[in-house]
């Protein structure tokens, strides 16, 4: 079932296993089924540690990766290829004894988690958000045995889709509540099991000496800056919400020099790792309230987190990177994750031979319909202006889709829906005023980015736009105070931009540092 180089390198994996492990299916004779036979019985014969057992269960196809002898266990419902395949390999690891990476306060903080938790994700196989989730969760459930969890595929389960109104990817059952939609940390998810957590680290984050350069977002801005100022042998610290930022909702990255292909969370991942090969303090989950300038000419500027823990720095890069832009009408709110989306890659199986419309005629808008008309039933595209902005080789491929139909001057006015998933949206011709209604059941909104600056109003320079206005040097209005990335006025958005914005800023501070 596996090609050879994955099955070489699987094989070579497995040799870590330590503890002897039982795959234990459920299984019929459909044809699910006899894959995943098929690939269970191949992972079994590359260690004599792994054997393969058969067991009832709710969901056919299924398996368990159980530690023989213990409680220590996880499950998956249908077939982990795709972007889980990843968490297939680890979860084989970690069930077989291999450690995992995460710190140990990490680990301390999952063992010492008191209670019982039944955990469900839902996913698809072509999202890159989901196998983080399943991921921390599965290792969560292996560290500490209190801890179940089952990873549903909902293309092999679409009848448990429907009958939750699953709409997004991932969406995590807890105890059979709905516990949280979207990518979310390990850090993330303990801190909402465990209360004291965030009052914890706040303390821990607030004892930190100062820092000589203090980077506020781990994108690929944020690394490239923190790898250069480490180099140069000063204490350097990352804040950072989410590392890899924006980088790990991007699918497909066919343009970045030196690589012919690659996926955004493979190169957030690697990115992280890199940074992580230097003396770096990094400060994940964590999200700047507000900038402290210094008190006096060359002293020290501080960051106020979500929290209340204050960082000081004597001199601080700005690399927050920005969001998707949302088209700010009635419904879209009330509706997010119920039909409104921003990730075709994520969520558009979920939407198999129903109707959608993508709202936004650029780039990504136009990649988006053309991704969506393989899977849904319908895409209608609308488009603000006159024109599609979008590439004219990706405008040519559109045109061949029979199931399209793109509508250039409409002004999306209200998502409509039914008080549980969305039914359909309103919009105006920007050409007579006219308005008109579509029936359809998901959109997806491409309409551009925005950047993550409201917080710092008032305490530096920003655009019209919100972008955080710089130099050649990517210095800021504020002395000692550097940015870099999509956060900034440095123009065309673009990862491999970003990556040398951040090494500028990190000189620039360097060389601010020498003067002071």
């Amino acid at each position: 079932m596996l090609d050879s180089a994955i099955a070489q390198a699987l094989q070579q994996h497995l040799e870590k296993v330590q503890f002897p492990i039982a795959l234990i299916a459920a299984l019929d004779e459909s044809p699910k089924s006899v894959e995943l036979r098929e690939l269970l019985t191949e992972i079994a014969g590359y260690s004599p540690l792994i054997t393969l057992d058969l067991a009832d269960d709710e969901r056919v196809p299924s398996f368990a990766i159980a530690r023989t002898g213990t409680d220590i266990s996880v499950r998956f419902a249908g077939i982990p290829m795709g972007h889980e395949f990843t968490s297939l390999v680890l979860a084989l690891l970690w069930v077989g004894g291999h450690p995992s990476t995460v710190s140990p306060e990490v680990i301390e903080q999952i063992r010492a988690l008191d209670g019982d938790y039944i955990f469900q994700t839902y996913m698809s196989l072509s999202c890159q958000n989901c196998p983080d989730v399943v991921q921390a969760l599965n290792l969560m459930s292996v560290i500490n045995p209190r801890i179940r969890h089952t990873a549903i595929d909902g293309g092999v389960f679409p009848d448990e889709i429907e009958e939750r109104g699953i709409l997004a990817v991932p969406t995590v059952y807890l105890d059979g509540e709905v516990f949280v939609q979207g990518r979310i940390s390990i850090e993330q998810i303990i801190d909402r099991l465990d209360t004291g957590a965030a009052a914890r680290t706040a303390a821990t984050i607030a004892a930190k000496d100062p820092f000589d350069v203090l980077v506020v977002g781990g994108g690929p801005a944020g690394a490239a800056a923190a790898i250069y100022a480490a180099r140069k042998g000063i204490r350097t610290g990352v804040v950072t919400e989410r590392f890899g930022g924006q980088v790990l909702d991007t699918m497909a990255i066919e343009n970045f020099v030196s690589m012919q292909y690659t996926e955004g969370p493979q190169l957030g991942t690697a990115l992280e790792q890199h940074v992580n090969d230097y003396d770096v303090d990094v400060m994940h989950v964590q999200q700047a309230a507000a900038l402290v300038p210094a008190q006096e000419p060359g002293g020290e500027i501080g960051v106020r987190l979500e929290n209340g823990a204050v960082l000081t720095a004597r001199s601080v890069i700005l690399s927050t990177g920005a969001r998707w832009r949302t088209m700010s009408v009635p419904g879209e709110d009330d509706y997010r994750n119920k039909g409104v989306t921003f990730c075709p890659h994520c969520d558009g199986p979920l939407f198999k031979g129903k109707r959608v419309a993508v709202i936004g005629g650029g780039n990504s808008g136009i990649e988006a319909a053309i991704d969506l008309a393989g899977l849904v039933a319908h895409v209608t595209v609308l488009e603000f202006d006159s024109v599609l902005r979008a590439d004219e080789v990706l405008q040519r491929k559109l045109a061949t889709l029979p199931n399209v139909t793109v509508i250039v001057g409409a002004a999306t006015t209200q998502v409509v829906g039914d008080g549980s998933r969305v039914t359909g949206l309103e919009y105006e011709s920007r050409a007579d005023g006219s308005s008109h209604a579509l029936e359809l059941e998901g959109i997806f909104v491409q309409i551009g980015l925005l950047p993550n600056t409201e917080w710092l109003t008032g305490a530096v320079e920003l655009s019209p736009r919100g972008e955080i206005i710089v130099d050649a040097a990517g210095a800021t209005s504020l002395p000692g105070v550097f940015a870099a990335g999509d956060c900034t006025t440095v123009p065309y958005k673009q990862i491999v931009i970003a990556l040398g914005a951040g090494a500028t800023a990190a000189l620039g501070a360097f060389d601010y540092l020498i003067r002071n």
